[in-house]
């Protein structure tokens, strides 16, 4: 379905020290001037892999990153290496996942969470990891609906109509092997989804509703249907929606196998607050869950 996305782009959140960036050989870096004195940015990655390896066996990767430092947009980054960016949690996540693999029996993943949780982002660094193909259920419905977002498909068709196709996608994929599977949102609502995702593991990413309003308010609600057209500062709107929403599904969200808590994680790792924790962190706190219920 989604196979090849999964093999040629991965994206992720994470804090990089900018003093690092000129000791980085392989890659090269452009920031405008008034960014120099920074000492961390918020960096987005998206990454479009090459099948080609260097001579070093290295994966070779072009991509793009947008910055953002106090709400504003730093120049374009370029790269030919994805190690630098990952690094130790890349070998953490190798380890976790050579572990847990062989009890998986080939078993789909279904990531639950709300908007902006993440499991995207999340669900194609752990397909990669564990050897999985991933799979948006969100584009399956686009797909089958021949229309290119959930927001037009609610907006011509109307939400039941969605949970309808998204029900009828969690039953295709409930027959395959080996998904890593992001989910919408309002996945959980519907008793018969829980039918088809037990066939597998289900993941909840429980992160902050402060968190998801940050995240959502950053990247505007053009995309999140149930957000769009509210009235008011982005943040408070975007908070008092997720608040009403959580209030309804929190308790279909607890129905998940597993629990992967972003201020457990932050806990853990002495972090005052989620905002630093990187997709990668999560995909490592993921299979580490997940091995707790297998």
């Amino acid at each position: 379905m989604e196979a090849n996305l999964a093999q040629r782009m991965q994206i992720s959140t994470t804090w990089i020290d900018s003093y690092k960036f000129p000791r980085k050989p392989t890659s090269s870096l452009r920031f405008s001037g008034r960014f120099k004195e920074q000492k961390r940015l918020r960096v987005f990655v998206s990454a479009q892999f090459r099948p080609a390896r260097d001579e070093n066996r290295h994966r070779q990767a072009s991509f793009e990153v947008s910055c953002s430092c106090n709400n504003s947009q730093v120049s374009t980054l370029e790269s030919e290496s994805l190690q630098d960016l990952f690094g130790e949690e890349a070998l953490i996540l190798k380890n976790k996942s050579q572990e847990i693999e062989p009890y998986l029996n080939g078993r789909c993943i279904y990531l639950v969470g709300m908007m902006g949780s993440g499991k995207t982002t999340v669900g194609k660094i752990l397909s990669q990891s564990i050897r999985y193909s991933f799979c948006d259920c969100d584009k399956l419905v686009e797909q089958d609906v021949g229309v290119p977002s959930v927001a037009e498909i609610f907006e011509i068709y109307g939400e039941d109509f969605f949970r309808d196709k998204e029900t009828e996608a969690l039953e295709k994929l409930s027959i395959e092997h080996r998904f890593v599977v992001s989910t919408g949102g309002g996945a959980v609502i519907r008793d018969e989804n829980w039918i088809y995702m037990r066939k597998g593991i289900s993941v909840w990413l429980d992160v902050p509703l402060e968190e998801l309003a940050q995240r959502i308010a950053a990247v505007g609600t053009k995309s999140r249907p149930l957000l769009d057209n509210e009235p008011g500062d982005a943040y408070n709107t975007a908070l008092r929606r997720l608040s009403t929403l959580f209030e309804k599904r929190h308790k279909a969200y607890e129905n998940a196998k597993a629990r992967v808590s972003l201020e457990n994680i932050a806990a853990k790792l002495g972090y005052k607050d989620v905002s630093s924790i990187t997709p990668a962190m999560i995909a490592i706190e993921a299979l580490e869950q997940i091995g707790n219920v297998l």
